[in-house]
């Protein structure tokens, strides 16, 4: 039978991990996000209004608008690239 942790050991143990775990699923989440935002705004874009509720949820999220709120102008503005900035002399 293994030998009983302590209660701080365990407690340390946890914590190291727990941080190991947020850092390397945060980089898979920050990833997964950026797909998302790019797959959502190509469907948008495609796409025909009304929407459907996966589209909206995303939407209503991003504008945070109650889906019922949204129209195919907020949408468009919404998934729009954002405009160049002008570099200052």
């Amino acid at each position: 039978m293994a030998e009983r942790m302590s209660t701080s050991t365990r407690g340390d143990r946890n914590r190291v991990n727990g941080r190991r775990s947020r850092q390397e699923n945060g980089l898979l989440k920050r990833k997964e996000r950026s797909n998302r935002d790019k797959r959502m705004a190509e469907l948008v874009t495609k796409g025909t209004f009304p929407y459907t509720p996966s589209i909206l949820s995303y939407l209503s999220a991003k504008l945070d608008t109650p889906s019922y709120r949204i129209t195919e102008a907020d949408a468009k503005k919404a998934v729009a690239p954002a405009p160049a900035k002008a570099a200052k002399a």
